[in-house]
């Protein structure tokens, strides 16, 4: 009897995968772009900055080509001047001069133009410095504070004339001490004195007592003060009278403190002072103290002035 072998058939069973949707895809390369990016920034460096091109400071030029002499002050006994002379000016003095270009000596004229308009020729005074000829700037000993300057650049010929190249402008020396003029402001009349001094004490020109301080203010020596007014005696006929006051002014540093015989005094915001008294027959010691802000130096200048009235 015939054996029959049955065989059996596998049944192969397909699995189909959906496919992701294009929104899917398109985050997954994203997230992987971003770890690839994080990743690659661990072990990144810096671009290394650009270097600036490198410029080099330009040099101021020797000469402008113009002729030009500029004046300054230096301090109350030294000026200083520059200049520039063209090399075309150069070349027409010698085109005119001819030979007397090379024998003339190059000079600096000063002038002391003083409460004067100048004109080249109304100088108060003036004196030369001889210079050499490739100096272009010189420092001049005016030995002369509080005058106005002016100084000419020229040459000097053989027969003695004076030939200007070159004219500066004009410049005034500072004084070297304090100034001679006093404020006049304070220099009221002495009624009006009496009047706005009496008010700040609260007393009036009628006051009982205001012969009495009138006459402290006069003599007390730390404070500026007025004289006497000059009265008219009451007998008629010819009269006279006379009286002398006494002005004490200086300057120190503005932050000083100061005192006029041992009472401190207030400055002006430059340093400056000026105290004004009555002058009686007598010796006078006006001993003037300054001190430092920080208290390190001090100066004394002591005035002694004698008044004897014949």
């Amino acid at each position: 009897m015939a054996k029959v072998r049955k065989t059996r058939k596998s049944k192969r069973v397909k699995v189909s995968r959906a496919k992701a949707s294009p929104k899917i895809e398109l985050k997954k390369e994203t997230l992987y772009a971003q770890e690839i990016a994080v990743g690659t920034a661990k072990f990144s460096h810096p671009e290394a900055p650009r270097r600036m091109a490198r410029t080099f400071p330009q040099e101021l030029p020797s000469q402008y080509g113009v002729d030009k002499m500029v004046l300054m002050v230096r301090d109350p006994w030294w000026l200083y001047t520059y200049w520039e002379v063209n090399n075309s000016t150069v070349e027409r003095l010698k085109s005119e001069l001819k030979e007397e270009f090379y024998k003339a000596r190059r000079i600096l004229r000063v002038y002391d133009v003083t409460n004067i308009i100048f004109n080249g020729s109304n100088a108060n005074r003036f004196f030369d410095i001889q210079i050499h000829e490739f100096a272009n700037n010189w420092y001049i000993d005016a030995a002369n504070p509080g005058r106005s300057w002016c100084v000419d650049l020229g040459l000097i010929l053989s027969d003695g004339r004076f030939i200007t190249i070159l004219r500066s402008n004009v410049v005034q020396t500072p004084l070297d001490g304090p100034s001679w003029i006093t404020d006049e402001e304070w220099m009221i009349p002495d009624d009006m004195f009496a009047r706005l001094y009496g008010m700040g004490f609260g007393q009036g020109k009628s006051s009982p007592v205001g012969k009495a301080w009138r006459q402290r203010i006069i003599s007390s020596p730390g404070m500026a003060s007025m004289a006497s007014p000059v009265k008219k005696p009451q007998q008629k006929g010819f009269w006279l009278k006379v009286d002398c006051e006494l002005i004490v002014y200086g300057a120190t540093e503005p932050d000083a403190q100061v005192t006029v015989q041992a009472k401190p005094i207030n400055l002006r915001p430059d340093g400056t002072f000026t105290l004004r008294y009555a002058l009686p027959d007598g010796k006078q010691v006006i001993p003037v103290k300054a001190v430092s802000a920080d208290k390190l130096e001090n100066r004394v200048i002591t005035p002694i002035v004698t008044r004897e009235t014949k």
